[in-house]
Order: C-alpha cells, then structure tokens, then sequence
C-alpha cells in the first residue's frame, strides 16, 4: 500500500475554510448531516498520523472538549509555544515541511497522513509536492472572503477522482494532485 497524504478538508463554495473572523460556524451548522459521520469515520479508519498548522490547532485548544484524535501521532507545525491537550500524542515542529517528509510518512506505521489544515499550511505542502489527493467537502455558503483554501499557493490541473453527494447540498470531491 502506497502512504498517501491527504488533504480532507471542508470549504465554502467560493473557496475558504473558515470566515473572515476565523470563525466556523457556518460550518458546524452542517454537523449531523446524514452519512458525514459514516464517512469520516472510513477515512480515518485509513489514517496514520496528522499534520495541523497551529490555528487549528489553537481552535481545538479553545473549543475544548477531549482529544477528537485518539492515539494518532499529531504533528502540530508552528512558531510559539503552545499549551498541550490532554491525550493528545502530540510533536510540536517550526519550520518547513519538506525535510520532514520521511518523518511524517513513519509516522503513521504504513497508514496515510491527514493534513487536517490550515490552508497556509496546505500551501506548504503544496508548494513542497507533499499533497497526494484532496478530499474537498463543498459546503453550500457563499462567505466572499475568509482563510483560503490553500493559503496563497497556486495549484496545477487536479483529476477528479470521485464525486460523493450528501443531503443538504453537500459536495464531496476527491481530486489526485
């Protein structure tokens, strides 16, 4: 089996991954959308390890609640110290991904990496050659501005892969980079 490394993400229409004010709840409003969880749960059944930039991170600090990744190593990329959570197998990094591309692949014991975002984040790996596929929820709002879906990284012809429909106008696209 090859290790993939894959960008699952949910955006808005127009191509941002939280509003303006960072903020998603124009996105938790979609939670127990019908098969979502079913879905989710196969593709982490897949997952080995994640990478996270920090204001994801940041935003699971401040939501609370217990660790939503279980034993997964979880290598949270940034530039500050940042607090623990509980439970969490977590590796701080600084610095680009590149020379951690063989760490990120051992990481997860033959299973694939989760680039959970942000979309600066995704832009380094984009721009290193480091996404394999991206597994993009389309989320039917329209915000007109927010945090981009790959930061300010430009991205070539992507094969569509797989489209998967769910009720309340939600759009699944697998892409291969």
């Amino acid at each position: 089996m090859t290790i993939k490394t894959q960008y699952y993400v949910a955006a808005s229409l127009d191509g941002y991954i939280a509003d303006s004010q960072d903020k998603i709840d124009w996105l938790l409003a979609f939670d127990g959308t019908p098969g979502l969880k079913e879905h989710y749960d196969a593709f982490i059944a897949g997952v080995g390890a994640l990478a996270m930039g920090s204001r994801t991170y940041g935003f699971l600090l401040q939501h609370g609640g217990p660790w939503p990744y279980g034993a997964l190593p979880t290598y949270v990329f940034t530039q500050r110290e940042l607090p623990r959570i509980p439970g969490a197998e977590l590796r701080f990094v600084r610095g680009p991904v590149a020379p951690l591309r063989a760490e990120l692949a051992a990481a997860g014991g033959g299973k694939n990496l989760w680039l959970v975002g942000g979309g600066e984040l995704a832009g380094q790996f984009q721009r290193a050659g480091m996404i394999d596929e991206l597994w993009l929820s389309v989320i039917p709002r329209v915000l007109g501005a927010g945090a981009p879906l790959f930061g300010d990284a430009s991205i070539g012809a992507l094969e569509l892969e797989r489209v998967t429909q769910f009720q309340r106008g939600i759009v699944e696209l697998r892409y291969r980079l």
